[in-house]
């Protein structure tokens, strides 16, 4: 006998001593004696399905490859390529010569007639007398006698037109018109528009801006009044906390102006002024 024979003879010898006088039928009996087989199969089974997940891939691939169109040869035929003549620069042609300037035209020249003053000498001299006044009205006097085009040394200005009513009225400017333009303009105290400048800066309160950065802009608009007070201030700036102040700033000066004047007249006139001013936050 071989020893697997006898292997295998002890092992079922071994289970039968083992469910002497027991209950077979319970089920550990036949599986112990199935046991080889199952895990024979088992194994056979696990070893097939290995290799089917492990040669899937390639099995996928290679349906692909068997499927896909086949590809197309191209013969291709490289012509010789002709290159172009090179280009021949042709010689430039000789651009003419510019013209030559126009002849200077000489203006004529201007008719003079002498008129010299003679002066004391010793040894007197025969005199030219000057020539008379409607002579020299006609052209331009000078030391010595030129022919040429007459030019009048003085042509007197037109006369005005006469109205034949005498003298002219004086014009009384407008007590409700606002003028820009006058013959004198507004002062303001000792400095002028530069001491209303400094008393501006002075009076504003520069604690409205806290919290604002960099130069702030804005312009003042007022007009002053014919008895020196200030009326219609209205700034027009970007910011409006900037505009309120202003605004509030030029109406708390009191101090009056002395008022534009249009032909010694008093007159309501418009101020326009720019300021600017630097904070840091």
């Amino acid at each position: 006998m071989s020893e697997e024979y006898l292997e295998h003879k002890s092992k079922f010898d071994f289970d039968e001593i083992v469910f002497e006088h027991r209950n077979k039928e319970y089920g550990a009996y036949d599986l112990r004696k199935s046991y080889r087989y199952i895990l024979t199969k088992s194994f056979i089974i696990g070893t097939i399905i290995f290799l089917i997940i492990a040669l899937f891939p390639l099995i996928i691939l290679k349906i692909k490859q068997m499927n896909a169109p086949k590809k197309q040869v191209v013969d291709i035929k490289l012509l010789d390529v002709h290159e172009p003549d090179p280009i021949v620069e042709q010689p430039k042609e000789k651009e003419p010569p510019p013209p030559p300037p126009p002849p200077k035209k000489e203006e004529p020249k201007i008719e003079v007639i002498k008129n010299v003053v003679p002066q004391p000498t010793k040894v007197p001299e025969v005199e030219t007398p000057p020539p008379p006044i409607s002579e020299q009205l006609k052209t331009t006097t000078g030391l010595v006698d030129q022919k040429g085009v007459k030019a009048p040394a003085y042509t007197p200005p037109p006369a005005p037109p006469s109205t034949g009513k005498g003298a002219i009225a004086e014009v009384t400017p407008s007590k409700t018109e606002v003028y820009t333009a006058v013959d004198q303009e507004p002062s303001f105290g000792k400095g002028g528009i530069e001491g209303f400048r400094n008393r501006f800066q002075e009076d504003f309160d520069r604690d409205v801006m806290d919290g604002e950065d960099g130069v702030i802009s804005t312009v003042v608009t007022f007009i002053v009044e014919i008895d020196g007070s200030v009326t219609q201030v209205k700034a027009t700036g970007s910011n409006s906390d900037f505009n309120r102040e202003a605004e509030r700033t030029v109406r708390s000066i009191k101090t009056k102006w002395t008022p534009a004047k249009i032909n010694g007249h008093p007159v309501r006139y418009r101020i326009r002024l720019p300021v600017k001013m630097q904070f840091e936050s």
